[in-house]
């Protein structure tokens, strides 16, 4: 019998706070200015859900290093003033997690210090303070498991009995290979093709989500 569900990870950006629309606003315009020109689609396939370290190289490879290091500086600066010009919950997030009786923690490919600045923007960091996790903490960020599995392990959970809710491609991903049970959230810039697949569970409205995990925990426990 595989087990019910006992905690709910959350990812952060995109899923708990708007950012993702930022985010891909701001490496749209420094493509631009640095000479790799890029679609907001392109940085969505590229980019969302992936780690700092792993963004920093992929344009390293294509300009070179020099490039990168300003590229990563310039992207923390812009984005930290736009999400103080205005960044707001995903819709429907906070009912959800007032509606969500398990535990619940973040696991996110940004670092602590972002996290820090984007869960306290919007009143959510003391929601979830202790009970966050980050790609820095670990050697290889989304796809790969290893910050999910690292998160089962601190909060003592199999990984089997976690319930992981994403809003991208790598992130639903690293989420099967952990062998978790995915939400992907299609509400964002991801599209919901590209969150679908085993154990995955593609929805749109955050409202929805306590709904759709009491029903596979029901599903799985029978």
């Amino acid at each position: 019998m595989i087990k019910s569900i006992e905690l709910v990870i959350f990812d952060c950006d995109g899923v708990l706070v708007d950012s993702e629309r930022i985010a891909a606003r701001v490496q749209v315009a420094l493509g631009a200015e640095l000479g790799w020109p890029l679609t907001e689609r392109e940085v969505v396939e590229r980019f969302i859900g992936r780690s700092s370290a792993s963004i920093r190289e992929q344009i390293a490879a294509r300009l070179g290093d020099g490039t990168a290091a300003i590229w990563s500086e310039r992207f923390e600066q812009l984005h930290r003033e736009a999400v103080d010009v205005g960044l707001s919950p995903v819709d429907g997030l906070p009912e959800a997690l007032d509606a969500l009786t398990l535990p619940t923690c973040v696991a996110s490919s940004g670092s602590h210090a972002k996290m820090r600045h984007t869960l306290g923007r919007t009143g959510l960091y003391e929601r979830f303070a202790g009970r966050i996790h980050s790609a820095t903490e670990v050697a290889r960020g989304k796809p790969a498991p290893d910050l999910f599995l690292h998160t089962a392990q601190r909060m003592g959970v199999d990984p089997e009995a976690c319930a992981v809710v994403e809003d991208s491609r790598p992130g639903v991903e690293a989420a099967r290979a952990a062998g978790m049970r995915a939400f992907g959230y299609a509400g964002g810039l991801t599209s919901a093709e590209r969150l679908e697949g085993a154990d995955t569970v593609v929805f749109h409205d955050m409202r929805e989500l306590p709904r759709l995990i009491a029903e596979s925990g029901r599903v799985r426990a029978t």
